[in-house]
């Protein structure tokens, strides 16, 4: 029995749920950078990357109370106040509730470069209504047009997995319809760094989206083939995340230090230099064939691409539109660095 809100849902929500997803732009700006993720931005510098995005034509901005505890969100509001609304979509997630915390206190080891703030777990009804309220002020807009249950799965919550997935059944994703069904958003799904939980969810509640960080790219799909093959077939939309798997394939000259969000290994990193070879061959950019390459498959509806600078940004669009030879795709399967049956673009 697939768990279902008990709320009744418009009839315009319930015809342009859907496209709301699948409509998404090829490239999305991914807002955690500008939440000082692994180091600080500064408050004009992050403002002006979210404007110099726009004038560059991309549209989706994707964030998370999270990401900076609230500062990617409040950020992100600031810089597109006064813009027309129609004029561009939100993401935002669900599942932390922030908290202030003693600026004397040790600060959490979550990557973020922000002090008096924290976040806790809460995926229950209420946490979830009190969080899209505070994200909506900090955005300042009544609506986003995508909402994500954040960071389920056994990755992030170990032995309080099966307790954690049975409230995001029962209580978030129903509170989360609910919000659909009132204009408040206009697509629900997850927003996770893992397969298995998606796999989960899928056969027990209907989901109109899927943001997948760091395990369908260029550099690995092993761990997103089952999901990819049932979202195309169930026409759930696939935002896909971390292309460069933290930065392991985002710099020009050669692999980066971490992968996974954590220090990459000496085996990671060769066989990341593999993929420089090969694209060098073809005079081809990494970047360009690790932005470009999950918009080959039909589940995926864009890429999120984390951005911090104007800099960031034009290299994200040149990238985007860079031209690709045929024959990088072929040599990459060739060599085992795609799985065989990988959809390239």
């Amino acid at each position: 029995m697939t768990h279902a809100s008990t709320a009744p849902e418009s009839t315009h929500t319930a015809k342009t749920r859907k496209p709301v997803a699948h409509q998404l732009p090829r490239l999305s700006f991914g807002g955690a950078p500008i939440g000082n993720l692994y180091a600080g931005v500064e408050e004009h510098d992050a403002l002006a990357t979210v404007r110099h995005a726009l004038q560059q034509g991309v549209r989706h901005f994707d964030t998370a109370p999270y990401y900076g505890y609230g500062l990617s969100e409040s950020r992100l509001g600031a810089a597109l106040a006064g813009v027309p609304r129609g004029d561009y979509s939100l993401s935002t997630k669900v599942g932390r509730l922030l908290l202030d915390a003693d600026d004397g206190a040790p600060t959490a080891d979550d990557g973020f470069a922000v002090r008096g703030r924290r976040a806790v777990f809460d995926y229950s009804r209420d946490g979830i209504l009190r969080s899209v309220e505070s994200s909506l002020r900090r955005l300042g807009t009544d609506h986003v047009e995508i909402l994500l249950l954040h960071d389920i799965g056994a990755l992030t919550h170990g032995a309080n997995h099966a307790s954690v997935l049975r409230q995001a059944l029962d209580e978030a994703l129903p509170a989360m319809t609910e919000l659909r069904s009132q204009g408040v958003c206009g697509a629900i799904g997850l927003g996770v760094n893992e397969q298995d939980v998606c796999l989960q969810v899928m056969p027990e509640f209907p989901l109109d989206v899927i943001m997948l960080a760091g395990r369908y790219t260029l550099f690995e799909q092993h761990d997103s083939a089952q999901l990819m093959t049932l979202a195309a077939r169930q026409g759930v939309a696939v935002m896909a995340a971390g292309p460069y798997n933290s930065g392991l394939l985002g710099a020009d000259g050669g692999p980066g230090d971490t992968y996974n969000y954590a220090p990459a290994d000496a085996a990671t990193r060769a066989r990341a230099q593999r993929f420089y070879d090969v694209c060098g061959q073809f005079g081809a950019s990494v970047g360009a064939a690790a932005l470009q390459f999950p918009l080959g498959h039909p589940a995926v509806a864009t890429v999120v691409c984390g951005l911090r600078s104007n800099a960031e940004v034009d290299s994200a669009v040149q990238r985007l539109h860079a031209p690709l030879p045929p024959a990088l795709w072929t040599e990459l399967r060739q060599t085992g660095l795609l799985v065989a049956d990988a959809i390239t673009p």
